[in-house]
Parts: C-alpha cells; sequence; structure tokens
C-alpha cells in the first residue's frame, strides 16, 4: 500500500508545454506515472511524450476519463488560475512545486481546496513518490536517479526540505531500507498540507511500519506533531531530525519558512517536545538509518 498516489493514479500536468513542464512529464512517464493529460492553453491537440494536450482541464476530464491528481508547472503570477481551474473541475490531489507563490494567491487557494475537498501538497514542493508505483512533480530529478533513490518499503518520509527529501531516501535505499511513500510537502511557511495533516494517512497504511521526519526551526509544525502522538492519533514509531540548531533569531534558514522568532519556533524546543512524547530524535540526518534499522529489527 501507499498513501495519496499509486500505480493506479491518474495525473494531469498543467503548462505541460513549457520548458519544466516538458522535463517534468518526461520524468513522470519514463518512472512509470499513469500521466494522462497535459493542459496548455491554445495548444489543444498537440502531444509531449505521447501525452495529449488539452486547452482546459473539463476538457481533459471529458475525453480522457477521470484524473485524480494536478501538478502545475506555470509561473508564480499564474498558479493561482491553474490550481483554481484544477480545483473547480474536481481533481481531489494537487502538488504544487511552484516558488514565490503569492501569500494572499495561495491562502484563496486553500480556502477554495477546503471548500471543495482537494488536498494540497506544497507549494515549493519536489513533490511527492511510491516508490516502484507512482511519481509525481520532480522528485528525484531523472527516473534512472529517481529508481536508484527511491525502493519500496516499510518507511514513510516527509521533509520540509527538498533536497533533504531525496538525501534521506538514498540514504536509506543505500542500507537496504524501502519507502512507502516519500512526500517533500514544501519549505513554505505556509503550506497546503502539514505534517500532523499526513501522519493520520500513515497511521492507517498497514505498508508502513514507522516514520522518518525532517524538521526545522520556524512554524509550530514539529510541536503539532508532537500533540498528535500525545493524543494517542498517530502510534507508530517516529525518528525525526530537526535543522537549525545554531539558527539565530530573526535570521532566515533557508527556507521562507524557517526562522525563529522570539523563543518560538527553535530546534531545541522541537527537539524536546518531540522527545518528550516518544518520538525518536537524532543529532545528525546520517543517523536515520542506524535509527530505522533497529526500530525495525526490535519491531
Amino acid at each position: 500500500m501507499s498513501i495519496l498516489i499509486n500505480r493506479d493514479t491518474t495525473v494531469l500536468i498543467q503548462g505541460i508545454t513549457g520548458r519544466e513542464g516538458g522535463e517534468r512529464a518526461r520524468l513522470m512517464k519514463e518512472y512509470g506515472t499513469n500521466v494522462v493529460a497535459g493542459i496548455t492553453p491554445g495548444k489543444g491537440g498537440e502531444s509531449v511524450y505521447g501525452i495529449p494536450v488539452f486547452n482546459a482541464v473539463k476538457e481533459a476530464i471529458r475525453s480522457v476519463g477521470s484524473i485524480q491528481a494536478s501538478v502545475p508547472f506555470v509561473p508564480a503570477p499564474m498558479v493561482k488560475g491553474a490550481l483554481s481551474e484544477a480545483i473547480d473541475a474536481g481533481i481531489e490531489l494537487v502538488i504544487v512545486p511552484t516558488d514565490r507563490m503569492p501569500v494572499h494567491d495561495l491562502l484563496e487557494i486553500l480556502a477554495l481546496a477546503r471548500r471543495k475537498g482537494t488536498r494540497v501538497i506544497g507549494p515549493n514542493t519536489l513533490g511527492m513518490i511510491s516508490p516502484e508505483e507512482c511519481l509525481v512533480g520532480m522528485i528525484g530529478g531523472s527516473s534512472e536517479s529517481a529508481h536508484r533513490f527511491f525502493r519500496k518499503g516499510p518507511v514513510g518520509v516527509m521533509s520540509r526540505s527538498g533536497g533533504m527529501t531525496t538525501t534521506i531516501c538514498y540514504l536509506l535505499t543505500r542500507e537496504g531500507i524501502g519507502q512507502s511513500t516519500v512526500i517533500s510537502i514544501g519549505g513554505d511557511a505556509i503550506v497546503g498540507s502539514t505534517f500532523s495533516d499526513l501522519l493520520p494517512l500513515f497511521e492507517e497504511d498497514q505498508e508502513t511500519k514507522c516514520v522518518a521526519l525532517f524538521g526545522e526551526i520556524g512554524t509550530t509544525q514539529e510541536e503539532r506533531v508532537a500533540d498528535l502522538m500525545y493524543n494517542r492519533k498517530f502510534t507508530k514509531p517516529l525518528i525525526a531530525f530537526i535543522a537549525g540548531v545554531s539558527a539565530q533569531e530573526g535570521v532566515r534558514f533557508s527556507h521562507s519558512g524557517a526562522m525563529v522568532t522570539g523563543q518560538s519556533g527553535t530546534a531545541q524546543a522541537k527537539r524536546k517536545r518531540l522527545g518528550e512524547v516518544g518520538a525518536i530524535v537524532i543529532d545528525h540526518v546520517t543517523d536515520f538509518p542506524e535509527a530505522i534499522s533497529s526500530m525495525l529489527k526490535k519491531d
């Protein structure tokens, strides 16, 4: 099993005829993702790597049938329109790689998504992958790398850092530890799906035996994970690393969502809170394989 995406998930690429959209279409297609359509207004009737292109989302649905997920590769000023179109058409999952999406646009999209029942991953995400089943976004970079870095197995992986999403999986795969589903949730201060939104899905997934979490300073995401564990809404083992121990107040740490303000959002506070509720908090990213391997052997 996996969460959110699997080999049967039908995927739409918005902005498919652009440079980025075309390259990512090739990645997803070569990996084996069931990409059924692409959208570029005015380019209907064309095709990209054998994927038919349509002018509008509803037109694509009328032609190819149900579409479950969409990923837009469009510039930040245009992403609100693309997402609104996908959500209004009834698509249940949107994965948003776009960086620097205007905050007000994002808030409007999240409000629309809640009304329509659509789950949003991102923005500023590499995407997600259920190894050997489905890849959506740009995670892995190439099909060859994606097959090399990710392997099917019992560990759910979530990260606020796109690069560390892949790094953690590479470290695990190198030690023979596979992953159930891997999600880059996005590095912005506001994202569509937080750690605590997604952990209950891993809790329900029979294949997932534990979750590896890469957190960082800023926001209260990790504290809300601790609340979830305290209230027994997530009971599987959680192995966590929190980046930014040496970060100073008021200095942004890589991502827009990673900044300490006063005593809020510090790495030390997050580590302490997670440890108090039973999470395994590691000191270095490279400790993930050993900690997870030991936990799986005990299980």
